[in-house]
């Protein structure tokens, strides 16, 4: 950083007559701020990475690693003085209690009904968890390839699992590859999953427990930490039930009547967030069935045997 851009930076912060936050608010924003910069990180990652790589394209994994990136990853001074700029923009602006749409709760709880009907799929420990997603991936200037992805993780974690990368079009050019997964003990696997309370209001508790302090907002990340569960959470009809109950709680969820997923297939779509902070769940218009979202497509989840294998009927 040369002089000039550390003398712009240091004009930022505030000066020791303006007011200070609360150390708990200034945390806060250090977190949103940090997180950001995570999400945008791992949003810009290409899918060239190394055999623990869980996912492709800027969408949620079906399986997403839990949150881990601490402001010391940020040198210092840079860090003291962007954050600072937060802090002063926080000061004025500050955050709106996001609105709570009817239809968007009505529909939720509809559609957890229907998931709760459904029969849970049996795993054993020696059994893989199988989901097919599609999505984009830009690749540099470019432009972006269109990739299906199939994976197999092991139903306790603690296995290795397999990516199965198929480029359907795109500048990288057509092929398919194999990558092998680590296990990850950051990852949530099916057991983990298993294990989560289905009573909609203690899962809603240890939703917004879990997601405090993280941003852009609390509303969205709670609903982006539910998001990330909702592909696995097929295969459990009653944890599928209670984490749209969950979300029904959190203000923020909008309706949307028309909406695609990445594959392009249309139905009826939740949205939250704003701007490239805007996620939108997308469910078939008939059968509810969650389809995924506009940046990450769900095409099937069952159990598989053997890695590399299709999964069982």
């Amino acid at each position: 950083m040369n002089s000039a851009e550390r003398e712009e930076l240091t004009r930022l912060l505030p000066s020791p007559a303006d007011p200070k936050l609360p150390p708990g608010r200034m945390l806060q924003l250090e977190e949103n701020l940090v997180q950001e910069i995570a999400r945008q990180s791992a949003a810009q990652a290409g899918p060239q990475g190394s055999g623990a790589q869980e996912h492709l394209g800027s969408g949620p994994s079906p399986f997403r690693g839990r949150r881990g990136f601490r402001l010391g990853a940020l040198p210092v001074g840079l860090a003291t003085a962007v954050v600072g700029a937060v802090v002063v923009a926080g000061l004025d602006t500050g955050q709106e209690t996001p609105r709570t749409d009817e239809e968007a709760v009505v529909m939720l709880n509809r559609i957890a009904t229907v998931a709760a009907a459904q029969e849970a799929t049996p795993v054993r420990d020696d059994q893989y968890v199988f989901t097919q997603v599609q999505g984009t991936q830009q690749i540099m200037d470019d432009g972006e390839d269109v990739f299906r992805r199939s994976n197999w993780h092991s139903a306790d974690g603690n296995r290795r699992g397999l990516a199965r990368i198929t480029v359907l079009s795109g500048p990288s050019g057509e092929g398919t590859r194999d990558m092998s997964l680590a296990a990850d003990p950051n990852a949530t696997s099916y057991r983990e999953l298993q294990a989560l309370p289905t009573d909609p209001d203690q899962l809603y508790d240890m939703v917004w427990k879990q997601t405090e302090g993280q941003g852009p907002t609390h509303e969205e990340a709670a609903l982006e930490h539910i998001g990330s569960m909702l592909p696995g959470a097929t295969l459990l009809p009653q944890l599928d039930a209670a984490l749209y109950r969950a979300a029904a709680r959190i203000p923020g969820v909008t309706l949307v009547q028309h909406a695609e997923d990445a594959a392009g297939r249309e139905g009826i779509g939740f949205a939250f967030g704003s701007g490239d902070d805007r996620d939108v769940w997308v469910f078939d218009r008939n059968s509810l069935e969650y389809l995924g979202s506009d940046d990450v497509a769900l095409l099937k989840t069952g159990v598989a045997d053997a890695l590399g294998e299709a999964p069982t009927d």
